[in-house]
């Protein structure tokens, strides 16, 4: 009786232990971010970047304050920023903060934006970038970090779902699927089942459909992207599979490009005519779908007849879709800040999944978090596996061989070029 009581205790004990070590887990997730500075600490710190406003992070500035209400954080928008950031940061009013951009790296012309970030890998700083998925971090030469993401950006399509529901059909996962759903829709009356954009070659629907599968079949050959980046004339070779997939792409999911030509912008223009409620699935970027919801009231079509919508991946591949994960905007923190400790700490503060997380939803962007499961707008991208999850930063494709593939890919979905003729300019379109 002894012994049995004895190890009945010595069990409740060791449950008691656990529930208590659990408990102090859970405590700590949830105490989230701790001052490390003095909270009466009063300074200004100022953010530059290209946006006309930044509701989103002007929400991060509240919510810092709640923890030091002395600090004044101020956005500014640049003009022409890419161009102006280096002279702004050399000047006299240098920013604390400043938005950067990993196509930057490496650029005699934008040698200035990188080399005032202050290198945010190092440990000493606190920050945890374990949230944040590691294929969209910058890789350089050094392995020091001028620059994080704040968001991310993809390629992929707005699905229209009571359209999908109303014609009993699901939304494709794999090329073949894509065929069968635009056949089924057209066959239904729908004229063009998938559209997009098509009057400039940035995220035409070319680019946007084509890029991420002519990442796919180069992703593993270090020998291409070392000629496609050295705009070599023998590399336009390597697009030819993505040019013919784009080619069978219009063909079989009958894209009407009469009626994508008449879409105005590659933004405004794409959601709404998204909105007005006849097209199964609108091709675009990530860029473009966080400016949906703001519209929904401005389309008199969408206030008629609102609908459910979502974003998900373009399945060009025969074994399902690409994830082209990309970084949107990144922060750097500028070196020469005179508030340089309090600058960190807000760094410190915003690099988290709550805050990333959080300020991603009201920008409407991509979180460049780990877990995308929590936005439903963006959760279907979450959902493809490690193995088709593809980035220009692991892979190392420059912006250079992108804006080359680019032009190639809408030259010949315009019918302005062969194939061939395509190829053959590689290296020669103008940047």
């Amino acid at each position: 009786m002894r012994k049995t009581i004895c190890m009945l205790l010595a069990v409740l004990m060791v449950l008691g232990l656990a529930a208590c070590g659990s408990e102090k887990q859970e405590a700590a997730a949830e105490e989230g971010f701790k001052p490390s500075l003095d909270t009466s600490a009063s300074c200004k710190i100022t953010v530059v970047g290209g946006y006309d406003n930044f509701e989103a992070l002007e929400s991060e500035f509240d919510r810092f304050n709640e923890y030091y209400p002395d600090v004044e954080l101020v956005f500014t928008k640049v003009d022409d920023y890419n161009n102006m950031i280096g002279t702004v940061l050399d000047g006299n009013d240098a920013p604390d903060i400043y938005v950067n951009n990993s196509w930057m790296y490496g650029r005699d012309q934008y040698k200035s934006s990188i080399d005032h970030g202050e290198d945010l890998s190092d440990p000493e700083l606190g920050l945890d970038f374990d949230c944040i998925r590691s294929n969209i971090i910058l890789n350089t030469d050094d392995d020091t970090l001028p620059m994080v993401p704040i968001f991310s950006n993809t390629y992929g399509m707005l699905v229209n779902k009571n359209l999908f529901e109303k014609e009993g059909l699901t939304v494709p996962t794999t090329y073949q699927e894509l065929v069968e759903v635009c056949d089924a829709f057209y066959e239904k009356g729908y004229k063009s089942p998938i559209m997009g954009f098509s009057n400039e070659e940035t995220t035409s629907i070319f680019t946007v459909t084509i890029y991420p599968f002519f990442c796919g079949a180069v992703a593993d050959d270090a020998e291409a992207v070392k000629k496609l980046n050295a705009l070599d004339p023998s590399a336009g070779e390597y697009m030819r599979s993505s040019l013919e997939k784009t080619e069978q792409f219009l063909k079989d999911c009958h894209v009407d490009l009469d009626a994508c030509a008449e879409i105005g912008d590659n933004y405004e223009g794409v959601i709404l005519r998204f909105f007005e409620g006849d097209v199964p699935m609108m091709t675009c970027s990530g860029d473009t779908v966080s400016g949906t919801k703001k519209r929904e009231s401005r389309s008199e079509a969408f206030i008629a007849d609102p609908f459910e919508y979502t974003f998900v991946p373009i399945p060009v591949s025969d074994d399902g879709a690409y994830f082209l994960d990309m970084p949107n905007l990144q922060f750097s923190v500028n070196k020469d800040s005179q508030n340089l400790d309090m600058v960190n700490e807000f760094m410190r503060f915003l690099i988290t999944s709550q805050e990333l997380n959080e300020m991603a939803q009201n920008k409407g962007l991509m979180s460049p978090t780990k877990d995308l499961s929590f936005d439903n707008m963006y959760a279907a991208f979450g959902d493809v596996p490690e193995s088709r999850i593809l980035s220009p930063e692991v892979i190392g494709l420059t912006d250079d061989a992108m804006i080359q593939m680019r032009q190639a890919v809408y030259g010949v979905g315009t019918g302005a070029m062969t194939v061939d003729e395509a190829i053959a300019d590689y290296g020669k379109f103008s940047k």
